[in-house]
């Protein structure tokens, strides 16, 4: 295992994009009514949270992959404990975290290996990931990303974009586990 996170970092970038302020886009709906917006990847309200105050739409715009390096580091590659896994699953579980939130992409794997699910990568999690088969586990690590955003009330607004996502992080992820 070896920290893949400059890759992944950098393949994500260019899946999310730049700046967008979408008002369909729920990751745009920031608590206080205002209309948020989103570049990189990072919404607003993250981006807030992270610095510590309020940002304009032109704060956002302004935000550069140096900027937002170390918020995506620290939030989504070191909570899901990334650098301990195997090439290919780092990048897909943590694609799948930027996308759809910590908790959520680390239950999703924990469903998948069969133990509690909890959101929390820990001792019982990091060990059923070595027993098990990296490509199988994100074969199906995709397939159940696929089917819960085929659940959600935007997959007819987003599904495309979405799919064709889920379709490329698996591609990715498998060509990188060698």
């Amino acid at each position: 295992m070896s920290d893949n996170f400059d890759q992944c970092f950098n393949i994500v970038l260019k899946t999310e994009g730049g700046f967008q302020d979408d008002p369909h886009d729920k990751g745009n709906r920031l608590a206080d009514s205002r209309q948020g917006c989103t570049n990189m990847g990072v919404t607003q309200a993250t981006w807030e949270a992270w610095v510590g105050h309020q940002v304009t739409h032109d704060d956002m715009k302004a935000l550069t992959p140096d900027d937002i390096k170390p918020l995506y580091k620290k939030n989504f590659w070191a909570s899901c404990r990334c650098s301990e896994l195997p090439e290919g699953l780092d990048y897909a579980l943590y694609d799948l975290s930027v996308n759809s939130g910590v908790g959520r992409a680390i239950r999703f794997l924990q469903m998948i290996l069969g133990v509690t699910a909890d959101g929390v990568m820990g001792v019982q999690t990091m060990q059923a990931v070595k027993s098990a088969d990296d490509r199988d586990l994100i074969r199906k690590l995709c397939n159940y990303r696929l089917t819960f955003l085929q659940g959600l009330p935007d997959w007819n607004r987003y599904g495309i974009t979405w799919g064709n996502r889920v379709a490329s992080v698996e591609k990715t992820a498998i060509s990188m586990t060698g």
